[in-house]
């Protein structure tokens, strides 16, 4: 299968910005990556600028076990600053490490996690990529952990926390896609309500 794999992802000097190329890695089929190309796509994340990029890249590659994919896991976690990013690539590293390993990992994840609520109580749009069907509830379900129940009990207690103008706008299934729950109308009014309300108790 590995000659299906697209030619313009081979290419050394690919340009995230060319519409080609673009449309060759959010298409690309899975069952073409094998040990022999999947260096091409952990050389499209090391240099790409563009977050969405990376993000499809650890999607495709996170549950693979390909041996050099342990060290690029490893030091996609140490890279990523959104924890929904750190989290995909903690479902590849995972294939690789112990748990005592991952455990230590997610101590630091939930103290960053915890300060999250502190300095962005309503950024929802996080809380739903973590509780998203390919994040925590998967590795919960998959591993075993109690790292992974605990985190996710965490980021489930933060999300409760916040106004429900919030919650519920929509998921993300087990493939990493989002799935809309309200309209983006609806979305927008729930939201200007609750900005409204609290205006008003300003003056």
């Amino acid at each position: 299968m590995t000659n299906n794999f697209p030619v313009i992802l081979t290419n050394e000097k690919g340009n995230g910005k060319k519409p080609e190329f673009r449309n060759a890695l959010f298409n690309l089929d899975k069952s073409t990556i094998s040990n022999d190309n999947v260096e091409h796509l952990i050389t499209i994340y090391n240099s790409a600028k563009q977050l969405d990029i990376r993000n499809k890249v650890l999607k495709l590659l996170y549950d693979f076990t390909y041996p050099l994919l342990k060290d690029f896991f490893m030091n996609a976690y140490k890279k990523e600053r959104y924890l929904d990013m750190k989290i995909y690539a903690l479902r590849g590293l995972s294939n690789f490490i112990e748990e005592k390993e991952i455990t230590q990992l997610l101590k630091k994840f939930n103290q960053s996690l915890a300060k999250r609520q502190q300095t962005t109580p309503y950024n929802f749009q996080e809380y739903e990529l973590l509780k998203g069907g390919n994040a925590l509830p998967y590795l919960a379900e998959k591993f075993g952990y109690p790292c992974f129940k605990e985190t996710l009990e965490q980021v489930n207690r933060q999300y409760d926390a916040m106004p429900d103008a919030f919650k519920g706008h929509y998921r993300i299934d087990e493939n990493g896609d989002i799935k809309m729950l309200k309209s983006p109308g609806e979305s927008k009014a729930m939201m200007d309500r609750f900005w409204e309300e609290e205006r008003s108790k300003l003056k």
